[in-house]
């Protein structure tokens, strides 16, 4: 089972950039976007054998997720639950026969870090979800989580130290994800892999030199460590300034 995951940086544009041709090409059985920034009824994009599943944001061209797939859901829910999160679109459950298919787009800590209080509260109710999830079946989440974990996980920590996505707050909120159950499978294939990364800045020609950072995640319950098959990044693929990230695992 191959499990696609992308922040498209507005789906719209990214259609105009082969959004498509690169849909069909990574030809997979659950395909994950973030920051859609679209609204019910702004596109129409059909694939066929795909029903799709979308969450917006009450803000227009904003947040928001989206899932294709190609294995009909028990289940389908939006959001956490939680009125304070669930305004953003940010994300979307999938209930399977034998697992649950999250995806997100965690909130930005911003410049300034002036969002970071707000992140920390999240990160709290979101791991809650999730271990409310694990108890049921395990869990496979997926997205772009705006954190960059270790040091490898980015071109320039000394610089990025205290910079949004690479505070030691947000990174301690990673670990204790991890430390409740949970593997980023990335790390479990590439334990020690550098220049590996999934996002890179439009500013100072970033993604030619790939000064970047992974901050886009396939994370599963522990017990689903033994099925994994394979992660990867594939930075081949263009319109966005974030690249798919991949799974592969026997389910």
């Amino acid at each position: 089972m191959k499990l696609i995951s992308w922040n498209v940086n507005g789906l719209r544009a990214c259609a105009g950039k082969g959004f498509e041709e690169s849909f069909k090409a990574l030809d997979a059985d659950f395909f994950c976007l973030q920051e859609t920034k679209m609204q019910a009824g702004q596109l129409d994009l059909v694939f066929s054998g795909y029903e799709s599943y979308w969450n917006y944001a009450d803000k227009k061209g904003y947040s928001g997720t989206a899932i294709y797939t190609r294995q009909k859901p028990l289940n389908v829910s939006y959001g956490i639950g939680i009125d304070e999160h669930d305004h953003e679109g940010r994300v979307i459950t999938l209930e399977m026969e034998n697992f649950f298919l999250v995806t997100v787009y965690t909130p930005n800590s911003q410049d300034g870090l002036k969002r970071l209080d707000y992140r920390m509260k999240w990160e709290d109710d979101f791991q809650a979800y999730l271990k409310g999830l694990d108890e049921k079946k395990p869990v496979i989440v997926c997205g772009d989580m705006n954190v960059a974990h270790e040091e490898i996980d980015l071109k320039n920590p000394k610089t990025n130290r205290k910079n949004a996505g690479f505070t030691d707050e947000e990174r301690e909120k990673f670990s204790q994800l991890l430390e409740k159950g949970f593997v980023d499978t990335f790390r479990y294939f590439y334990p020690d892999k550098t220049e590996a990364y999934s996002w890179w800045s439009y500013r100072f020609h970033a993604r030619e030199k790939n000064a970047g950072w992974r901050i886009d995640y396939f994370v599963v319950s522990e017990r689903l460590a033994d099925k994994l098959e394979g992660a990867s990044i594939h930075n081949e693929v263009y319109g966005s300034d974030h690249c798919p990230v991949e799974l592969t695992i026997n389910l």
